[in-house]
């Protein structure tokens, strides 16, 4: 698939080059395993995520997918394991300390305030950069004012960069299903993560729809340096946009490594064909 820029500038400094970037493992997942009663949602599962690549999740429906990335960011708390984020081993971390320390997320089902204008909704992901107390922001005061200013330049500037500037000011809840995903994408990347986890960021769209976020996905990761682990159902998309990619099955890992290794793999094979190991 080839890049394309939708913006001429960056919302921070630029990151240093693909070259330049790949190597150094920004996250790692050790023998991890979480189980819910009798239910093993993974099993034993271990795999890294490198500084700088797009890395996939892939598997059949009840794979695990998405609770690996529930453990990743806190929400789940695996019962084995070690979960080690840049160099320092998370021990029962809370989602919100996970975006504090540079962990975005998206989810499988759009999870905007659907009352609220793009803008709005893009605001809210500025809310661990503000310093401001809630008295002083309430009555829009001195410091307050300035810093809004400030954020709401660096969210326009992320509207401009996902080209959703006719829509700024629309709620919402009345934007076709593949601009709330956009939405969705802006807001977490108004917290400027160095890590960016998206849940089946294409699910539900048009072919149209699905290069847009594409090109978006690989603009973030190129343009800011953002590394980026998604889960994603369409296997041209994995293949097309992944560095390396994982693959899960009942809970338990089969594959690691290039999409062609991968897509090359009997397991894998198998698993998506249905075929018992």
């Amino acid at each position: 698939m080839e890049q394309s820029h939708a913006s001429g500038r960056s919302l921070t400094e630029p990151g240093p080059n693909a070259s330049e970037r790949g190597g150094e493992v920004i996250l790692e997942c050790r023998n991890i395993s979480l189980t819910f009663g009798a239910v093993k949602a993974i099993i034993n599962v271990s795999f890294d995520v490198k500084r700088g690549e797009v890395r996939a999740i892939i598997g059949p429906n009840g794979a695990g997918k998405t609770s690996m990335l529930n453990c990743i960011n806190g929400f789940y708390h695996p019962q084995e394991g070690e979960i080690i984020y840049r160099g320092t081993v998370r021990k029962q971390m809370r989602p919100y300390e996970a975006a504090a320390t540079g962990i975005g997320r998206t989810f499988q089902n759009v999870a905007l305030f659907r009352g609220m204008s793009t803008l709005d909704n893009i605001m809210t992901g500025r809310n661990l950069k503000m310093k401001t107390n809630l008295l002083t922001a309430a009555l829009h005061l001195g410091w307050a004012r300035r810093e809004e200013i400030v954020h709401r330049d660096f969210v326009e500037r992320i509207i401009d960069f996902l080209e959703i500037e006719a829509i700024r000011k629309e709620p919402v809840g009345r934007l076709p299903y593949g601009l709330q995903k956009r939405v969705e994408l802006g807001r977490a990347l108004a917290a400027e993560p160095e890590l960016l986890l998206l849940d089946e960021p294409m699910a539900g769209m048009n072919l149209e729809e699905k290069e847009d976020m594409c090109r978006f996905i690989l603009d973030t990761n190129d343009e800011f340096g953002t590394t980026i682990a998604l889960i994603e159902h369409d296997m041209g998309v994995v293949m097309d946009i992944s560095d390396r990619v994982v693959v899960l099955d009942h809970g338990a890992k089969i594959a690691d490594g290039t999409p062609d290794e991968v897509k090359a793999d009997r397991n894998v094979i198998d698993a998506y064909l249905g075929v018992s190991h």
